[in-house]
């Protein structure tokens, strides 16, 4: 077991979704938060990001930092998503490595998958095929960071692993309706429409592709359970178990947020992927599990949004 206790723990993307969950999950733990905010450290920047592990030296890594967005942003600035989210990993991971950092945990996504990949997809499914062609961009980025972290753990004998979440959502989610993701975009959207006495909302897609989806607080105690618990050189999936339909998702969001108008789907917009289920085999073996299920995830969510956006 690594042992957090008495370490210096730098979060990458610290005011992120993520990375504020993670700090939450570290509490418990008697060890010395490095902060960074983006005002004092650009990450893609890669001088100063070298320059920061070499003065800071933290013990362990935790790397949430990344530019993210839904369908229709990573599809309308694939340069943009590839450019960012390459620099952030190779300057992070590379300055880590020079820093001599005892632990870095590396976060993928399920998205990085390829877009037939067998259904649940195991880890070892990554770069067998075609990815989908809407996020491909911030795919190839985080396949880079995944891959770096393999290759820095087997070349050099780093303790630099990566994890593969499934979808994310939770406190401190984007809510912007033009670059968030499923969930939050969808109860903005269903919020706004019973705000405005809206009588329908359309919706993008035939909404009947699956999607799995994780409350960002279970994921964040899965990253501190990977710390603790795992050194392999191959990523790990991290993911719920438990798989929606965005039709039967729309349904959830809908009575959490008490909207009770027409729901239509403009099957003229893309659907993204038609499935991805992550096969969580290994992440059970070493004995985490999520706690959270949807539906609760959803109501904690609608008054995390109702009290802060």
């Amino acid at each position: 077991m690594f042992d957090l206790n008495g370490k210096k723990i730098w979060v990458a993307g610290e005011t992120g979704m993520v990375g504020r969950a993670v700090l939450r999950a570290l509490n418990k733990y008697e060890c010395e938060i490095l902060s960074a905010s983006h005002d004092v450290l650009d990450l893609t920047n890669q001088a100063q990001t070298f320059e920061w592990l070499e003065a800071h030296k933290p013990d362990v890594v935790i790397m949430t930092a990344g530019r993210v967005g839904g369908i229709g942003a990573n599809a309308s600035d694939k340069a943009g998503f590839l450019y960012e989210n390459l620099a952030l990993a190779q300057n992070v991971i590379h300055g880590a490595y020079q820093a001599q950092v005892e632990k870095l945990l590396y976060l993928g996504s399920s998205c990085i998958y390829p877009k037939e990949s067998a259904q649940p997809i195991k880890e070892e499914a990554l770069l067998t095929g075609a990815l989908e062609p809407t996020n491909e961009g911030y795919a190839l980025a985080k396949i880079v960071g995944v891959k770096l972290c393999e290759y820095y753990n087997k070349q050099y004998g780093c303790n630099f692993i990566s994890a593969m979440p499934c979808n994310l959502y939770g406190p401190y989610d984007n809510f912007n309706g033009q670059t968030s993701h499923v969930i939050p975009a969808l109860m903005m959207k269903m919020h706004q429409a019973k705000t405005n006495g809206a009588e329908q909302v359309t919706l993008w897609g035939t909404g009947d592709p699956l999607r799995e989806f994780l409350h960002v607080d279970d994921l964040a105690r899965g990253c501190v359970h990977l710390l603790e618990h795992y050194n392999e050189a191959q990523t790990i999936n991290i993911g719920s178990n438990e798989e929606v339909s965005i039709k039967g998702l729309v349904m959830m969001i809908a009575e959490v947020v008490g909207y009770e108008g027409k729901i239509n789907f403009d099957t003229d917009n893309p659907d993204g992927a038609m499935r991805k289920l992550l096969d969580n085999s290994k992440v059970d073996v070493i004995g985490w599990k999520k706690s959270i299920s949807l539906e609760n995830g959803l109501k904690k969510t609608y008054e995390w949004f109702l009290t802060n956006v």
